[in-house]
């Protein structure tokens, strides 16, 4: 089985001049062309667009203090609101490190004037950021559907329940950080009043965009393409009725979108080009051999692949280590048997904890930024705990591919899809 390309072409040269300069020159022209012009592709600047403008609006706040309002009073209340509204910004932001810049020049500020500690603090909305990964709809999954041409809806309703897991042992992570040392998450008396009607105000943005997107895709009404054009176009129209946002705001949100696009078009097409020589050089082929001989279950194989993303994580950025490992990795797990969707899921899930792991945890440097006084030594430490969270998510995710299949299986069935 060859390795997945961006789009469906292969290009094969003859054995005695595929190292020449003129057929290479062809390939990268042709493979520059043809990664860049796949119609899927589509979804990654509008969705970066939509996430682009909801975070513009300054919705990363509204959903700070719903969630305070709901959770805030119990000890370490503040910092389980802040995982909260990041799992609800990133539904509709798609980009863990939007949702880390995003949500920690809200939260942390706020946290540190109610007396929480700093490592609380800071891991809360570092650890939070990575959620925006995962919950749908998510552009590290869109670029793993284009580039293994698996279906971008599935891989969307796959995402949902390991992220409500995720959301879960975050919370966790916070009551065992609050029960080792409490004095980071003082008891909070002050309570912020919200009322149904005020939740209603603050919350229905998020749900109406997700609900457009996703509710569209899963009932049949439009593509993941169009989903994405959709809801770009709703998150305008939200951003445009937001008093506090100035046409030359939003002009700029324009340009930051189609820098950051360009940015992962580049990746993208770098990307392609390693396909393809992986491709002409049978890498994947020896290394399916390889793994078939070597006596390893399809389990191991799985836990070796695991591993070795869990050490890229300390070096590499999660967008190139996807697309740097797919062409390699997803022939195998394909020949094992393996469902595409599921695979997707389980490398996202993983990937995401490299946003958190030191040295290169990219989230970690994130809140650095934002908050320049809080040492990197108290985030790192103030991660820790949910590193082993999200270690503990990663073996239940591989050890029970159902609680990533059932959801698209169920939706997709019924939608004939």
């Amino acid at each position: 089985m060859p390795a997945p390309l961006l789009g469906k072409r292969t290009v094969t040269f003859d054995t005695e001049i595929k190292w020449t300069p003129t057929p290479a020159l062809s390939m990268a022209a042709t493979i520059t062309r043809d990664s860049t012009l796949v119609y899927t592709l589509i979804v990654l600047p509008l969705f970066v667009l939509m996430g682009n403008l909801v975070a513009g609006a300054g919705i990363s706040g509204d959903l700070f203090r719903a969630a305070q309002a709901l959770i805030g009073r119990r000890r370490g209340g503040v910092a389980m609101a802040t995982v909260a509204a990041c799992g609800a910004f990133g539904a509709i932001c798609g980009s863990s490190v939007a949702t880390a810049a995003t949500m920690g020049k809200v939260a942390i500020p706020e946290m540190r004037r109610l007396g929480y500690g700093d490592r609380l603090a800071s891991a809360a909305v570092a650890a939070g950021g990575t959620l925006g990964i995962l919950i749908p709809p998510s552009v590290i999954m869109v670029v793993y559907g284009v580039a293994t041409q698996t279906h971008i809806g599935k891989l969307f309703a796959a995402g949902i329940v390991p992220g409500l897991i995720a959301v879960v042992g975050y919370l966790l992570a916070v009551r065992y950080l609050v029960w080792r040392d409490p004095s980071q998450a003082p008891v909070t008396t002050e309570r912020l009043a919200m009322d149904v009607r005020g939740l209603v105000r603050t919350l229905w943005p998020v749900v109406a965009i997700f609900g457009i997107v996703m509710g569209g895709i899963y009932g049949g009404l439009f593509t993941s393409v169009e989903a994405s054009g959709i809801g770009a176009t709703a998150a305008l129209l939200f951003a445009l009725t937001r008093h506090n946002l100035t046409l030359a705001q939003i002009r700029g949100i324009f340009v930051d979108s189609a820098s950051t696009s360009a940015m992962m078009f580049a990746i993208i097409l770098g990307a392609a080009l390693f396909g393809e020589f992986v491709n002409i050089t049978g890498v994947h082929e020896g290394l399916l051999t390889m793994v078939q001989g070597s006596g390893l279950s399809p389990f191991g194989v799985i836990l070796v692949m695991i591993a070795i993303y869990l050490v890229l994580g300390c070096v590499l950025e999660s967008l190139s280590m996807i697309l740097l490992t797919v062409p390699i990795f997803f022939p195998i797990v394909t020949a094992l048997g393996y469902d595409p969707v599921w695979f997707g899921v389980l490398i996202v899930v993983v990937v995401e904890i490299g946003l958190i792991t030191p040295p290169i945890g990219v989230n970690l440097f994130v809140i650095r930024s934002v908050t320049p006084d809080i040492a990197m030594g108290s985030i790192v430490r103030g991660v820790l705990p949910f590193i082993t969270a999200d270690l503990l998510r990663v073996l239940l995710i591989a050890s029970v591919p159902a609680l990533s299949l059932w959801l698209p299986n169920l939706l997709f069935k019924s939608t004939g899809g």
